[in-house]
């Protein structure tokens, strides 16, 4: 009799635990589905707008920038916006206005990536060697070196910018594309990111190859990057969108407007071009959803593993 009682008070906490973990679950489940929303919200504006013609979007915002303060021309909001999700009627004006009648925005797009992809590509590549010479080699200049790197990583871009600017101008390179992709392919974020990674590559596997004859450049390009290759996607997937939105480095260090990428060009746009403004940023939203929807996986491994390194 008292082992019927044990085994139904056992099987009832059993159910009352399971209970509670389904309702812990479905809670934390709805949780997070207000804060999709809530940060998906902006997103999704900002694609439906780009469809409404430029009557429909001046009757919905046209009033942000209607009272103008005559002493020092600023503009300021008059009346509560408009926001609408759904336009009335689909229209294609706006995205024929950015890519066939502005050809501004298309430079300017392009500038982005002709700035962005070959600092993403050749800091991977400098990262990777050097995370690769700070795992497989020991000693004080090492440490004292890789120690420098993380107190670079930990200061803002904002600190380093003004001996950015110096170095530039005593290379020559000022108000050139090799002042940005210079300090962007010597940042030291990627490295940091990936010795730490490659730190966890067995050192049984790199003894076994070494025993097979193989060197130094086939361990690291033939051992190291398969086994680093989440943490290549997660890096380069976050040195690509960091770049993709700059703003501060062509500022200082180029002087030259068409020159500029399209992150800067998009706060230039007039009150009136609002509809213009929700196309190129639609626009220039793509290829970051683009490189995050084919590299998730990767990312979110890489991540995973980063969190876990002591």
């Amino acid at each position: 009799m008292k082992n019927e009682i044990k085994t139904q008070n056992i099987s009832a906490g059993k159910i009352k635990r399971r209970k509670k973990g389904l309702s812990g679950i479905i809670t934390r489940t709805l949780i997070a589905l207000i804060f999709s929303v809530f940060f998906l919200l902006p997103i999704v504006l900002t694609v439906t707008n780009s469809f409404m013609s430029t009557t429909e979007i001046s009757s919905n915002y046209g009033k942000i920038f209607s009272s103008v303060d005559d002493r020092n021309g600023r503009e300021y909001i008059a009346e509560t916006v408009n926001l609408k999700f759904i336009p009335d009627i689909v229209s294609f004006e706006q995205y024929w206005n950015v890519l066939l009648k502005s050809p501004d925005y298309l430079l300017k797009f392009w500038n982005s990536v002709i700035y962005v992809v070959p600092i993403t590509l050749f800091q991977i590549l400098v990262a990777a060697l050097a995370a690769y010479s700070f795992t497989r080699f020991t000693g004080k200049k090492k440490t004292i070196i890789f120690f420098l790197y993380i107190i670079l990583m930990l200061m803002p871009y904002q600190v380093t910018l003004v001996p950015n600017y110096f170095v530039s101008k005593w290379l020559n390179i000022l108000n050139t594309k090799w002042a940005v992709w210079l300090p962007g392919i010597m940042s030291p974020f990627s490295v940091y990111l990936l010795t730490k990674f490659m730190k966890r590559v067995p050192n049984e596997v790199i003894e076994a190859a070494q025993i097979d004859g193989a060197g130094e450049f086939r361990i690291f390009w033939n051992i190291c990057l398969p086994l680093c290759k989440s943490a290549l996607f997660s890096v380069a997937i976050l040195v690509f969108i960091d770049y993709w939105n700059m703003v501060e480095q062509p500022l200082i260090l180029l002087e030259d407007s068409d020159m500029h990428p399209l992150s800067i060009f998009l706060s230039k746009i007039n009150a009136g071009e609002t509809g213009l403004a929700f196309a190129v940023a639609t626009i220039y939203m793509i290829p970051n959803l683009l490189l995050f929807f084919y590299g998730e996986d990767d990312l979110v491994e890489g991540i995973s593993s980063q969190s876990s390194l002591k």
